[in-house]
């Protein structure tokens, strides 16, 4: 075999060893994409998890009336916390812990306080974040290698956007000029769409790398013990601070909602979608929400019997870096405006499952005729030199 042979047989099975992994990247792209309405589609298949109206101009209740609510139905149920979910059309998710140790995430409803079911600990939501985020593979000590193997994959896809905006010149033609033939075979088709659809989702493709790649450095940082936050802790309540009542009790704490007015008034805007309630006589109570900029919470952490404010922690208290790596996950999941939000991600996610399907199409009939042609000569060499010479008869001049 010549030289230039061997090296477009290297080439071929180069090729060929890049196929798998590409189709990794289309099963990550694939379950992200669809982890991204994962919550909306259980919301579909579960009624427990609606938050129906009793009537139309029914209001919503406020939290201190839903915990009265469920003390009535449940009146050894302790409340540990309450996740109100950012569409209204969510049933709140309420923690609840029993004397005899089991602790439950029920669906509650918002304006009536009914308990509406009980949450499952593995949902479809669990299941298709869990296969994106880390292939399923258990957290035994520290991060995961799957979470590794899938947070990896920012570098091809960074470089396949890069090394794409290289190869296809004046690529900004193309929101001026779309180019998407129906009529000039399956082909054409495909490749006009892979660079349509690639030009389109440049912020895209360019906001899930580097939030990945974030991923990957969060992981590294994580399991050698390295810090980036500059949130303190917060020691639980002294002995002292706890004011007893004649017979030697904790007194009742304060009321939630007005808990909720105090950290309002801390941090304007506010909107208080997680309170966790304190889970000792010791403990503080947190509230927390998201405020004018959607990608990061706030919160707000009280003495639970006065109101007093022992910490909060609003966007000016995080450092530029924190700022923006706090900012990672949002981005990367859409979740932090709501369906319509989830729904471009949503969208976008499919566009680029498609087009890292139509990337594999092309290169796989691409690689696949270039390795029929390249055994078609190699057969056609061994046949030209496996054919004997023709026996000549010795001429006069010979003998």
């Amino acid at each position: 075999m010549s030289k230039k042979s061997r090296s477009k047989l290297w080439f071929l099975v180069h090729s060929w060893l890049a196929l798998p992994i590409w189709f990794f990247v289309l099963i990550v792209c694939v379950t992200g994409t669809l982890a991204v309405v994962s919550q909306e589609i259980v919301w579909l298949a579960n009624p427990q998890m609606r938050a129906s109206q009793p009537a139309d101009d029914a209001p919503r209740l406020g939290y201190e009336e839903i915990i009265t609510a469920i003390k009535t139905a449940e009146p050894l149920a302790l409340v540990q916390r309450i996740s109100r979910p950012d569409e209204s059309h969510f049933a709140l998710d309420v923690t609840l812990s029993y004397p005899d140790g089991r602790s439950l995430v029920t669906y509650v409803n918002p304006y009536t306080g009914v308990i509406q079911g009980t949450a499952p600990q593995f949902n479809f939501q669990a299941f298709t974040r869990a296969l994106h985020g880390w292939w399923l593979v258990p957290f035994t000590n520290g991060y995961s290698w799957g979470w590794y193997l899938v947070s990896a994959l920012s570098f091809p896809l960074l470089a396949s956007l890069i090394t794409g905006l290289v190869v296809y010149k004046r690529f900004w033609k193309g929101f001026f000029s779309p180019t998407l033939r129906f009529r000039h075979g399956a082909r054409i088709f495909w490749g006009d769409f892979h660079r349509l659809s690639g030009i389109w989702s440049i912020w895209f493709i360019a906001v899930i790398s580097i939030t990945s790649t974030w991923f990957l450095i969060e992981a590294v940082l994580s399991d050698n013990h390295i810090s980036i936050s500059s949130e303190a802790i917060i020691p639980a309540m002294a002995r002292d601070s706890v004011p007893l009542t004649a017979d030697g009790l904790p007194p009742a704490r304060i009321n939630l909602d007005r808990a909720i007015e105090i950290a309002q008034q801390k941090i304007p805007g506010l909107e208080a979608s997680d309170i966790n309630m304190p889970f000792n006589a010791y403990s503080h109570l947190d509230i927390r929400g998201r405020g004018w900029y959607p990608l990061m919470f706030q919160s707000a952490t009280l003495n639970p019997y006065s109101g007093d404010m022992a910490s909060s922690r609003v966007l000016s208290d995080r450092s530029s870096l924190e700022f923006v790596t706090e900012s990672m996950r949002p981005l990367h999941t859409g979740d932090f405006g709501g369906l319509w939000i989830k729904l471009i991600w949503f969208f976008f996610g499919l566009i680029l499952s498609m087009m890292v399907l139509s990337g594999l199409l092309i290169w796989t009939k691409r690689t696949a005729l270039a390795t029929a042609n390249a055994l078609k000569r190699e057969n056609k060499k061994q046949r030209a030199n496996a054919q004997p010479l023709v026996n000549r008869e010795p001429s006069e001049a010979s003998l």
